[in-house]
């Protein structure tokens, strides 16, 4: 935390020194012309000081708790700017009746709690009882990504009318950047210099695509003039396939010519785990298996595209760390016979595999 500049500036120091520019022949007691007429100033001039803390501070010593518009201002002059949210997409299947045209924007919403909400962007009319028209979600973010057979509420002119219904997921929805990711790339790009598409102009170039968590470049990958870009997203697994779309466009877009790039996604290495509990009294199994899928999932999140420093190799996704993920659980105290991808050896991903929560099978 830095230190306040002004916090001695108060509303008294400032009268009393406002005071003592007037001659001690003028009457300055409370009450007096001269108080009233400076102490409102003063108390004004007090805020700006403290503004003006605020200010210094929130420059200085911007983090990923300051409030986003800070971060924007902090990076906005290296040319880093916040990746947008990205809207799911997919399809409606519609039943009406023959020939009902089903209009650009007709919305429909998952049946739920807190429901998302998505709207057609093509126009259909319904043939042999149903049609199938393209829609997207309408707000940007992961949320959109919803699972087949969610979508099932009809709105508009066709409620009452009509059904609704996805029958494969939407896909593609992207939440808007992060803080601390947006840091991130601050610090790369000012850190490491990136000119003349090198290594890191070409990190740089993909993590500014939407969806784009992290990226290993690999130069010369197969012969002179190539070049390979192997991309996660935001939660360290393989994009999805728009991402990745979208990278290439980007980055051929900007790079030098000359060199062939390939872009593909991380290749995703499942970690199967099965092992029989001993569970605390009150504890079930259903609850348990999930508190340590999550568990898991963020421990392989923290490997990915991580190399050794010692070794240089992809680090080791460890069987003692996954039975530690279990024991550290309160509701587990102990368990037997653990497998991790039927053994009990660690585990070496190759330089473009990620670990991904695979099975979790808990008796």
């Amino acid at each position: 935390m830095i230190e306040r500049q002004f916090e001695s500036e108060t509303e008294d120091v400032i009268l009393d020194r406002m005071k003592g520019r007037v001659d001690d022949n003028i009457d300055k007691r409370q009450g007096s012309v001269t108080h009233d007429m400076t102490a409102p100033a003063s108390f004004e001039i007090a805020q700006v000081y403290q503004a003006l803390d605020d200010v210094i501070a929130l420059g200085l010593n911007v983090t990923e708790d300051s409030p986003d518009e800070f971060v924007d201002l902090k990076v906005k002059w290296s040319g880093v700017t916040r990746k947008a949210a990205i809207q799911s997409t997919g399809t409606f299947t519609i039943v009406d009746e023959e020939g009902t045209v089903i209009p650009v924007g007709t919305p429909a919403r998952t049946d739920e709690v807190n429901p998302v909400y998505f709207h057609t962007t093509e126009e259909g009319v319904v043939t042999g009882g149903s049609v199938t028209v393209n829609a997207i979600a309408d707000e940007g973010g992961t949320r959109g990504n919803v699972d087949a057979n969610k979508i099932v509420v009809i709105l508009g002119d066709l409620t009452g009318t009509a059904t609704v219904t996805n029958t494969s997921p939407f896909t593609g929805g992207v939440d808007r950047e992060t803080n601390t990711s947006l840091l991130e790339r601050f610090y790369e790009k000012v850190r490491r210099p990136a000119t003349s598409g090198n290594i890191f102009q070409y990190e740089q170039w993909a993590k500014s695509v939407p969806g784009v968590g992290d990226v290993k470049v690999k130069p010369v990958w197969n012969g002179p003039g190539t070049v390979k870009l192997i991309l996660l997203d935001d939660q360290r697994t393989s994009p999805d396939p728009s991402v990745i779309t979208a990278t290439q466009t980007y980055v051929e877009s900007v790079r030098p010519i000359g060199a062939d790039v390939t872009y593909v996604g991380a290749t995703e290495l499942p970690i199967n785990v099965t092992a029989n509990l001993t569970l605390a009294p009150g504890a079930d199994i259903v609850s348990v298996t999930n508190q340590f899928t999550e568990g898991l999932k963020a421990y392989l999140q923290s490997l990915a595209f991580v190399d050794n420093e010692l070794t240089g190799q992809p680090e080791l996704i460890r069987y003692t760390r996954i039975a530690n993920v279990l024991l550290d659980l309160p509701p587990i105290i102990d368990y037997s016979n653990l497998l991790v991808n039927g053994g009990t050896s660690n585990i070496q991903p190759t330089d473009e595999q990620v670990g991904v929560v695979g099975s979790v099978t808990f008796t």
